[in-house]
């Protein structure tokens, strides 16, 4: 692993998944960051002024270098240092299943969840649509212990923020479906330390670097 003598700063905030998926590539890859913890109600002004879309995640290099997509942030970080292998499982099928996590679920899910922010929206349609996919995904799960293998990879990392948030809209209605591999699948991931490294607490970045998170020094066994 080549170390950075001066970590990135990463712009994040907790609950959002484009920003949990991020954070879950840098942690496997132990890249050492300054974490600096946003309130959306209130984006710093530098972190808009470094990526104008103004949405997290947000990675700044020492060298200048801005990365503001997740899943660039995860190749980054996985292409830097992946001792799990999850570029291994960086296929046209985990590929697949990512554009159809970003687009289709994620439409929908916006829509299950925040039905008032749009006009004439349709929840259950929408939840159901949701549902047929992860339908889809349970019946992969009787082919392998993960979405693409027998062992965690990119696309269980990039699609479990979003699986966690439709499930967590109504988990009562969500653990009555039946979709016991999925929800197997998911509750493993959600309990397993690379999930619960991720998801710390952190105060509201105000000033100073944040807080060095990720360091291969710091990393809890």
């Amino acid at each position: 692993m080549n170390s950075s003598i001066d970590p990135p700063v990463l712009w994040s905030f907790r609950r959002c998944p484009y920003a949990m998926r991020a954070r879950l590539a840098l942690a496997v890859s132990q890249t050492p960051c300054w974490l600096r913890e946003v309130v959306l109600r209130n984006k710093p002004a530098e972190m808009v002024a470094r990526s104008p879309k103004a949405t997290v995640p947000v990675l700044v290099l020492a060298n200048g270098t801005v990365i503001d997509e997740s899943l660039d942030i995860m190749i980054w970080a996985l292409e830097r240092n992946d001792p799990e292998g999850w570029l291994s499982g960086d296929t046209k099928d985990a590929r697949r299943l990512i554009s159809r996590n970003d687009g289709t679920f994620k439409f929908h899910l916006d829509r299950y969840k925040y039905p008032d922010r749009y006009e004439n929206t349709d929840r259950a349609m929408h939840r159901a649509e949701g549902l047929s996919i992860l339908q889809d995904l349970n019946c992969r799960l009787a082919s392998h212990r993960f979405l693409c293998s027998e062992t965690f990879g990119l696309a269980d990392a990039a699609l479990t923020p979003f699986v966690r948030q439709f499930a967590n809209t109504d988990r009562a209605w969500f653990d009555a479906q039946p979709l016991p591999r999925l929800q197997a699948w998911l509750s493993t991931i959600l309990e397993s330390h690379r999930f619960t490294s991720i998801m710390s607490k952190h105060p509201a970045w105000d000033h100073g670097p944040g807080t060095l998170v990720f360091s291969p020094e710091i990393m809890p066994n």
